[in-house]
């Protein structure tokens, strides 16, 4: 099962992952235009790192194994998908973001543009 983190919940869900080894990966999987219309402000908790959903399967090799990733998306469905794929694939720590950058702009940050 994958685990499903509000954005409200994602610096909990960072925190609660094993300490040592590389900063967790939040997985964008939307599209380039998505990007350009919002995207998640830096932080130094997680590296950001944007596939877009149809090419992730042909760059799994970018990805690491070791590390904790969460899947983000418009709403939360297609993140949901790669997560699943992700787990079928050997990661073991893979969340999905529930509500995608939506929630996140409603709950977390509102600076960030809706669409």
């Amino acid at each position: 099962m994958i685990d499903q983190v509000r954005p409200a919940d994602l610096a909990a869900w960072i925190q609660s992952q094993p300490a040592g080894g590389a900063a967790p990966v939040v997985l964008d999987v939307r599209e380039p235009s998505e990007l350009r219309t919002a995207s998640l402000p830096a932080d130094d908790r997680f590296e950001l790192v944007a596939i877009p959903m149809n090419e992730v399967p042909g760059r799994l090799a970018e990805l690491d194994l070791q590390r904790p990733l969460a899947c983000l998306c418009h709403h939360g469905a297609r993140s949901q998908r790669v997560a699943m794929f992700l787990a079928g694939n050997g990661f073991d720590r893979v969340a999905n973001i529930a509500g995608g950058i939506d929630a996140w702009a409603r709950e977390v940050d509102p600076g960030v543009a809706r669409y």
